[in-house]
């Protein structure tokens, strides 16, 4: 009887540039999808993702909030042009100002998800991301009594995990078209306005922030105050304002 040959380990060499390979992979596929923060890259490739809409409707969106400090202000001003806008909330902070949270709802404006935390998911682990999106979606539903629609992350970054967060707790992603870097000490109504107009299409997303929790100290007024100018802009270009709801995207993960 022959005596079936052992297979022979592999050399300490390819065990290691496998083991190697299988942790880079680990890593891409964690990151990778964090590539969709950068505008040229999602534009080109995601436009839904990117928030591209109706192209004679621009999506005013904010985040950050619920903020009593601040948020009474925007909802003060954008009644006064009579507009509605979505605002994707943090679960941690609708949590202290539950009242103002359901304010933001019965004024007519969109309720969204925007983390229960501020992390990049990033660096979280999947099971930490899910848990995040359905903590933060179970509690703006409960404050609020309205179901969000949508999901933007942390900073405009996307995990491997993001977009299975998102599908298990029922939420469409959307990042921006423009945004007016008014977390910034030096932003001003008029800097806002400036870096809105410069990446600003037809049917675009805008991001601006209602509070500053994870922003400059006060750097809030830079966006309230360039709301009466974008209105302006817009208004001469024949756009309306309003939530992501009324922009016509169309459905779909990406």
């Amino acid at each position: 009887m022959t005596t079936p040959a052992r297979r022979r380990p592999p050399p300490p060499q390819l065990a290691w540039l496998a083991a190697a390979t299988a942790g880079a992979g680990a890593v891409l596929a964690q990151t990778a999808p964090a590539l969709t923060a950068v505008p040229v890259v999602r534009r080109a490739i995601f436009p839904r993702l990117t928030g591209l809409g109706r192209p004679d409707h621009v999506a005013l969106t904010f985040d950050d909030g619920p903020d009593p400090a601040s948020t009474p202000q925007f909802l003060a001003e954008l009644d006064r042009l009579g507009w509605k806008a979505t605002f994707f909330m943090l679960g941690s902070m609708a949590r202290r100002s539950g009242g103002l949270a359901a304010e933001v709802a019965a004024a007519g404006h969109e309720v969204a998800v925007h983390g229960d935390v501020h992390l990049s998911q990033v660096w979280r682990t999947p099971s930490a991301v899910i848990d995040d999106a359905r903590r933060a979606r179970d509690t703006l539903a409960e404050l609020t009594g309205t179901t969000p629609a949508w999901m933007r992350p942390p900073y405009g970054t996307l995990s491997g995990a993001g977009p299975e967060a998102a599908r298990r707790a029922g939420l469409e992603l959307v990042l921006w078209t423009a945004w007016g870097r008014d977390w910034r000490a030096e932003a001003t109504p008029s800097s806002v306005t400036a870096d809105i107009g410069t990446d600003m299409v037809p049917g675009g997303t805008v991001l601006l922030h209602d509070s500053d929790c994870t922003s400059a100290p006060g750097a809030w007024r830079s966006a309230l105050g360039s709301l009466a100018r974008l209105a302006d802009v817009w208004a001469g270009r024949g756009w309306t304002v309003g939530p992501l709801r009324d922009h016509g995207l169309r459905p779909g993960r990406f």
